[in-house]
Protein backbone atom coordinates (compact mmCIF):
# COMPACT_ATOMS: atom_id res chain seq x y z
CA UNK A 1 0.00 0.00 0.00
CA UNK A 2 3.02 2.31 -0.11
CA UNK A 3 1.95 3.81 -3.45
CA UNK A 4 -1.50 4.65 -2.12
CA UNK A 5 -0.09 6.71 0.74
CA UNK A 6 2.54 8.41 -1.43
CA UNK A 7 -0.25 9.35 -3.86
CA UNK A 8 -2.12 10.91 -0.94
CA UNK A 9 1.04 12.91 -0.19
CA UNK A 10 1.01 14.13 -3.81
CA UNK A 11 -2.64 15.19 -3.56
CA UNK A 12 -1.87 17.14 -0.39
CA UNK A 13 1.26 18.68 -1.93
CA UNK A 14 -0.79 20.00 -4.86
CA UNK A 15 -2.65 22.25 -2.41
CA UNK A 16 0.51 24.34 -2.13
CA UNK A 17 0.47 25.15 -5.85
CA UNK A 18 1.02 28.86 -6.44
CA UNK A 19 2.07 29.47 -2.83
CA UNK A 20 5.50 27.85 -2.35
CA UNK A 21 7.44 29.89 -4.92
CA UNK A 22 10.76 28.22 -5.74
CA UNK A 23 10.29 25.67 -2.96
CA UNK A 24 9.00 22.13 -3.63
CA UNK A 25 5.43 20.90 -3.34
CA UNK A 26 5.39 18.47 -0.42
CA UNK A 27 2.75 16.49 1.43
CA UNK A 28 3.13 14.13 4.40
CA UNK A 29 0.92 11.53 6.04
CA UNK A 30 1.31 9.51 9.23
CA UNK A 31 -0.05 5.98 9.00
CA UNK A 32 -0.95 3.63 11.85
CA UNK A 33 -2.19 0.14 11.13
CA UNK A 34 -2.89 0.95 7.50
CA UNK A 35 -4.93 4.08 8.32
CA UNK A 36 -3.92 7.72 7.96
CA UNK A 37 -4.05 9.39 11.38
CA UNK A 38 -2.47 12.76 10.48
CA UNK A 39 -1.54 14.69 7.37
CA UNK A 40 -0.10 18.05 6.32
CA UNK A 41 1.40 19.89 3.36
CA UNK A 42 3.86 22.70 2.72
CA UNK A 43 1.53 25.71 2.80
CA UNK A 44 3.73 28.51 1.56
CA UNK A 45 7.17 29.95 0.91
CA UNK A 46 9.08 30.34 4.18
CA UNK A 47 6.52 28.36 6.18
CA UNK A 48 7.32 25.13 8.01
CA UNK A 49 7.76 22.04 5.88
CA UNK A 50 5.09 19.36 5.62
CA UNK A 51 6.78 16.81 7.92
CA UNK A 52 7.46 19.36 10.64
CA UNK A 53 3.95 20.79 10.46
CA UNK A 54 2.43 17.31 10.76
CA UNK A 55 4.59 16.30 13.73
CA UNK A 56 4.28 19.62 15.57
CA UNK A 57 0.48 19.48 15.32
CA UNK A 58 0.13 15.76 16.16
CA UNK A 59 -1.07 15.58 19.77
CA UNK A 60 -0.74 11.84 20.33
CA UNK A 61 2.27 9.75 21.30
CA UNK A 62 4.15 8.29 18.34
CA UNK A 63 4.11 4.49 18.37
CA UNK A 64 6.89 2.28 17.10
CA UNK A 65 4.68 0.90 14.33
CA UNK A 66 3.71 4.35 12.98
CA UNK A 67 5.02 5.12 9.48
CA UNK A 68 5.65 8.58 8.07
CA UNK A 69 5.17 9.01 4.31
CA UNK A 70 6.46 12.03 2.39
CA UNK A 71 6.78 12.55 -1.37
CA UNK A 72 10.22 14.23 -1.09
CA UNK A 73 13.30 13.26 0.91
CA UNK A 74 13.27 15.23 4.21
CA UNK A 75 15.71 18.12 4.44
CA UNK A 76 18.67 17.89 6.81
CA UNK A 77 19.98 21.47 6.78
CA UNK A 78 18.98 24.71 8.44
CA UNK A 79 17.41 27.04 5.89
CA UNK A 80 14.39 29.31 6.30
CA UNK A 81 13.06 26.59 8.62
CA UNK A 82 14.77 23.97 10.84
CA UNK A 83 15.84 20.59 9.46
CA UNK A 84 12.98 18.10 9.14
CA UNK A 85 15.27 15.17 9.95
CA UNK A 86 15.72 16.59 13.46
CA UNK A 87 12.03 16.60 14.38
CA UNK A 88 11.50 13.18 12.75
CA UNK A 89 14.21 11.78 15.01
CA UNK A 90 13.16 13.70 18.13
CA UNK A 91 9.48 12.71 17.82
CA UNK A 92 10.40 9.03 17.71
CA UNK A 93 9.48 8.08 14.13
CA UNK A 94 10.99 4.65 13.44
CA UNK A 95 10.10 4.18 9.77
CA UNK A 96 9.84 6.71 6.95
CA UNK A 97 8.85 6.08 3.33
CA UNK A 98 9.74 8.71 0.73
CA UNK A 99 8.82 9.28 -2.91
CA UNK A 100 11.95 10.81 -4.47
CA UNK A 101 15.44 11.99 -3.60
CA UNK A 102 15.73 15.77 -3.24
CA UNK A 103 17.79 17.16 -6.19
CA UNK A 104 18.95 20.12 -4.09
CA UNK A 105 22.69 19.61 -3.46
CA UNK A 106 22.16 20.73 0.16
CA UNK A 107 20.07 17.58 0.65
CA UNK A 108 20.38 15.00 -2.19
CA UNK A 109 20.76 11.82 -0.15
CA UNK A 110 22.07 13.56 2.96
CA UNK A 111 18.61 13.59 4.53
CA UNK A 112 18.33 9.84 4.08
CA UNK A 113 21.81 9.39 5.54
CA UNK A 114 20.87 11.44 8.62
CA UNK A 115 17.78 9.32 9.21
CA UNK A 116 19.69 6.06 8.81
CA UNK A 117 22.39 7.29 11.20
CA UNK A 118 19.66 7.96 13.77
CA UNK A 119 18.52 4.32 13.47
CA UNK A 120 15.40 5.13 11.48
CA UNK A 121 14.31 2.66 8.82
CA UNK A 122 14.06 4.32 5.39
CA UNK A 123 12.17 2.94 2.40
CA UNK A 124 12.10 4.48 -1.08
CA UNK A 125 11.92 5.86 -3.62
CA UNK A 126 8.24 4.96 -4.11
CA UNK A 127 6.27 6.20 -7.16
CA UNK A 128 9.36 8.20 -8.08
CA UNK A 129 8.19 9.16 -11.59
CA UNK A 130 4.93 10.66 -10.30
CA UNK A 131 6.77 12.51 -7.54
CA UNK A 132 9.31 13.96 -9.95
CA UNK A 133 6.57 15.00 -12.37
CA UNK A 134 4.66 16.89 -9.67
CA UNK A 135 7.86 18.75 -8.73
CA UNK A 136 9.28 19.06 -12.26
CA UNK A 137 9.62 22.80 -11.77
CA UNK A 138 11.62 22.40 -8.57
CA UNK A 139 13.76 19.69 -10.18
CA UNK A 140 14.43 21.95 -13.18
CA UNK A 141 15.48 24.83 -10.92
CA UNK A 142 17.94 22.63 -9.07
CA UNK A 143 19.36 20.79 -12.08
CA UNK A 144 19.11 23.36 -14.93
CA UNK A 145 19.02 26.66 -13.09
CA UNK A 146 15.73 27.67 -14.70
CA UNK A 147 12.00 26.92 -14.41
CA UNK A 148 10.25 24.12 -16.24
CA UNK A 149 9.08 25.59 -19.56
CA UNK A 150 5.96 24.46 -21.43
CA UNK A 151 4.88 25.84 -24.79
CA UNK A 152 1.15 25.84 -25.47
CA UNK A 153 -0.38 26.55 -28.86
CA UNK A 154 -3.56 25.87 -30.81
CA UNK A 155 -3.67 25.15 -34.53
CA UNK A 156 -6.29 24.36 -37.14
CA UNK A 157 -6.07 21.14 -39.13
CA UNK A 158 -4.21 23.12 -41.78
CA UNK A 159 -1.72 24.42 -39.24
CA UNK A 160 -2.99 28.01 -38.97
CA UNK A 161 -2.67 29.85 -35.65
CA UNK A 162 -4.43 33.07 -36.81
CA UNK A 163 -6.33 34.49 -39.76
CA UNK A 164 -4.36 35.38 -42.90
CA UNK A 165 -4.38 39.06 -41.90
CA UNK A 166 -2.99 38.19 -38.46
CA UNK A 167 -6.24 38.81 -36.59
CA UNK A 168 -7.31 36.36 -33.84
CA UNK A 169 -8.91 33.07 -34.85
CA UNK A 170 -10.97 30.99 -32.43
CA UNK A 171 -9.62 27.45 -32.85
CA UNK A 172 -10.27 25.36 -29.75
CA UNK A 173 -13.57 24.05 -28.42
CA UNK A 174 -15.03 24.88 -25.02
CA UNK A 175 -13.94 21.46 -23.75
CA UNK A 176 -10.37 22.09 -24.89
CA UNK A 177 -10.39 25.53 -23.27
CA UNK A 178 -11.51 24.10 -19.95
CA UNK A 179 -8.79 21.44 -20.12
CA UNK A 180 -6.21 24.14 -20.82
CA UNK A 181 -7.24 26.12 -17.77
CA UNK A 182 -7.38 23.06 -15.51
CA UNK A 183 -4.23 21.25 -16.61
CA UNK A 184 -1.98 23.94 -18.06
CA UNK A 185 -2.74 27.38 -16.63
CA UNK A 186 -3.75 25.97 -13.27
CA UNK A 187 -0.61 23.80 -13.03
CA UNK A 188 2.02 26.44 -13.85
CA UNK A 189 3.33 29.27 -11.71
CA UNK A 190 3.38 31.80 -14.55
CA UNK A 191 1.97 32.45 -18.03
CA UNK A 192 4.28 34.25 -20.44
CA UNK A 193 3.35 36.04 -23.66
CA UNK A 194 4.88 38.62 -25.94
CA UNK A 195 3.39 42.11 -25.98
CA UNK A 196 1.99 41.60 -29.49
CA UNK A 197 -0.32 38.90 -28.12
CA UNK A 198 -1.66 41.38 -25.57
CA UNK A 199 -2.13 44.05 -28.24
CA UNK A 200 -3.89 41.66 -30.63
CA UNK A 201 -6.00 39.57 -28.23
CA UNK A 202 -6.22 41.55 -24.95
CA UNK A 203 -6.21 38.28 -22.92
CA UNK A 204 -6.91 38.05 -19.19
CA UNK A 205 -4.33 35.28 -18.67
CA UNK A 206 -6.22 33.89 -15.68
CA UNK A 207 -7.75 30.57 -14.66
CA UNK A 208 -11.48 30.64 -15.38
CA UNK A 209 -14.41 28.21 -15.91
CA UNK A 210 -15.20 28.28 -12.20
CA UNK A 211 -12.07 26.28 -11.37
CA UNK A 212 -10.81 26.78 -7.83
CA UNK A 213 -7.17 26.91 -8.87
CA UNK A 214 -4.63 29.69 -8.36
CA UNK A 215 -4.25 32.07 -11.29
CA UNK A 216 -0.59 32.16 -12.34
CA UNK A 217 1.66 35.18 -12.47
CA UNK A 218 1.31 37.03 -15.80
CA UNK A 219 4.62 37.81 -17.53
CA UNK A 220 4.67 40.14 -20.55
CA UNK A 221 7.79 40.46 -22.71
CA UNK A 222 7.71 44.07 -23.92
CA UNK A 223 11.12 45.44 -24.98
CA UNK A 224 9.87 48.90 -25.97
CA UNK A 225 6.89 49.12 -23.59
CA UNK A 226 4.15 49.08 -26.22
CA UNK A 227 1.69 47.61 -23.73
CA UNK A 228 -1.60 49.57 -23.80
CA UNK A 229 -2.65 51.00 -20.45
CA UNK A 230 -6.14 49.76 -21.33
CA UNK A 231 -5.03 46.10 -21.47
CA UNK A 232 -6.98 43.86 -19.10
CA UNK A 233 -3.78 42.39 -17.61
CA UNK A 234 -2.88 45.79 -16.11
CA UNK A 235 -6.31 46.95 -14.95
CA UNK A 236 -7.76 46.52 -11.46
CA UNK A 237 -6.78 43.49 -9.40
CA UNK A 238 -4.97 41.93 -12.35
CA UNK A 239 -2.24 44.59 -12.24
CA UNK A 240 -0.58 43.33 -9.05
CA UNK A 241 -0.18 39.88 -10.55
CA UNK A 242 1.52 41.10 -13.73
CA UNK A 243 5.23 41.46 -14.43
CA UNK A 244 6.35 43.46 -17.46
CA UNK A 245 9.83 42.70 -18.78
CA UNK A 246 11.23 45.69 -20.66
CA UNK A 247 14.56 47.25 -21.67
CA UNK A 248 16.39 50.42 -20.70
CA UNK A 249 15.15 53.54 -22.41
CA UNK A 250 11.50 52.48 -22.62
CA UNK A 251 8.77 55.01 -21.86
CA UNK A 252 9.43 56.33 -18.33
CA UNK A 253 5.98 57.87 -17.94
CA UNK A 254 4.27 54.61 -18.87
CA UNK A 255 6.53 52.71 -16.48
CA UNK A 256 5.46 54.98 -13.65
CA UNK A 257 1.78 54.67 -14.56
CA UNK A 258 2.01 50.88 -14.55
CA UNK A 259 3.94 50.76 -11.27
CA UNK A 260 1.38 53.01 -9.60
CA UNK A 261 -1.23 50.38 -10.45
CA UNK A 262 0.88 47.65 -8.84
CA UNK A 263 2.46 46.20 -11.98
CA UNK A 264 5.99 44.95 -11.39
CA UNK A 265 8.51 46.28 -13.94
CA UNK A 266 11.81 44.46 -14.55
CA UNK A 267 14.52 45.71 -16.86
CA UNK A 268 16.61 43.21 -18.86
CA UNK A 269 19.32 43.80 -21.42
CA UNK A 270 18.53 43.15 -25.09
CA UNK A 271 20.90 41.14 -27.24
CA UNK A 272 20.32 41.20 -30.99
CA UNK A 273 16.85 42.59 -30.30
CA UNK A 274 15.89 39.85 -27.84
CA UNK A 275 15.97 39.50 -24.10
CA UNK A 276 18.83 37.52 -22.58
CA UNK A 277 16.99 34.49 -21.19
CA UNK A 278 19.58 33.86 -18.48
CA UNK A 279 18.75 37.32 -17.12
CA UNK A 280 15.02 36.58 -17.46
CA UNK A 281 15.39 33.45 -15.32
CA UNK A 282 17.22 35.44 -12.65
CA UNK A 283 14.36 37.94 -12.47
CA UNK A 284 11.66 35.26 -12.31
CA UNK A 285 13.35 32.90 -9.84
CA UNK A 286 14.98 35.26 -7.34
CA UNK A 287 12.74 35.61 -4.25
CA UNK A 288 12.33 39.11 -2.87
CA UNK A 289 10.36 40.56 0.01
CA UNK A 290 6.99 40.32 -1.74
CA UNK A 291 7.80 37.88 -4.56
CA UNK A 292 8.74 34.25 -3.98
CA UNK A 293 9.85 33.32 -7.49
CA UNK A 294 8.43 30.75 -9.89
CA UNK A 295 9.35 27.16 -10.74
CA UNK A 296 7.33 26.68 -13.95
CA UNK A 297 6.17 28.84 -16.83
CA UNK A 298 3.60 28.31 -19.58
CA UNK A 299 4.40 30.15 -22.80
CA UNK A 300 1.21 30.93 -24.71
CA UNK A 301 2.44 33.11 -27.55
CA UNK A 302 3.01 34.38 -30.03
CA UNK A 303 5.11 32.78 -32.75
CA UNK A 304 8.18 35.00 -32.25
CA UNK A 305 8.12 34.35 -28.54
CA UNK A 306 7.91 30.58 -29.07
CA UNK A 307 10.79 30.77 -31.53
CA UNK A 308 13.10 32.64 -29.16
CA UNK A 309 12.70 30.02 -26.43
CA UNK A 310 13.01 27.14 -28.89
CA UNK A 311 16.21 28.53 -30.36
CA UNK A 312 17.64 28.92 -26.85
CA UNK A 313 16.90 25.24 -26.12
CA UNK A 314 14.68 26.14 -23.17
CA UNK A 315 11.61 24.05 -23.96
CA UNK A 316 10.82 21.04 -21.75
CA UNK A 317 7.30 20.27 -22.97
CA UNK A 318 5.14 21.29 -25.91
CA UNK A 319 1.34 21.01 -25.96
CA UNK A 320 -0.47 21.59 -29.25
CA UNK A 321 -4.27 21.57 -29.33
CA UNK A 322 -5.79 20.79 -32.73
CA UNK A 323 -9.02 22.49 -33.71
CA UNK A 324 -11.71 21.07 -35.95
CA UNK A 325 -11.55 23.92 -38.49
CA UNK A 326 -9.72 23.95 -41.80
CA UNK A 327 -8.50 27.54 -42.11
Amino acid sequence: MHEEFIHRCLALAEQGRGKVGTNPLVGAVLVRGGTIIAEAFHEGFGKVHAERRLLENFDQKIRSEDVLYVNLEPCCHLGKTPACTDIIRDKGIKHIIFGMVDPDPHVSGKGIACLLKAGIRVTGPVSRAQCEWLNRGFVSLRTKGRPWVTIHSARTKNGAIARPDGSPLKITSGEQDRWTHAWLRGRHDAILVGVQTVIADDPKLTVRFGLELPSPLRVILDPHLRLPLTARVVIGESASGTVVITSSGSDAAKRQALQERGVRIAEIQLRDGRFDLSDLWKVLTAPTKDFHGIASVLIEGGAKTWQSFQEAGCIDEEVVLMGAKNE
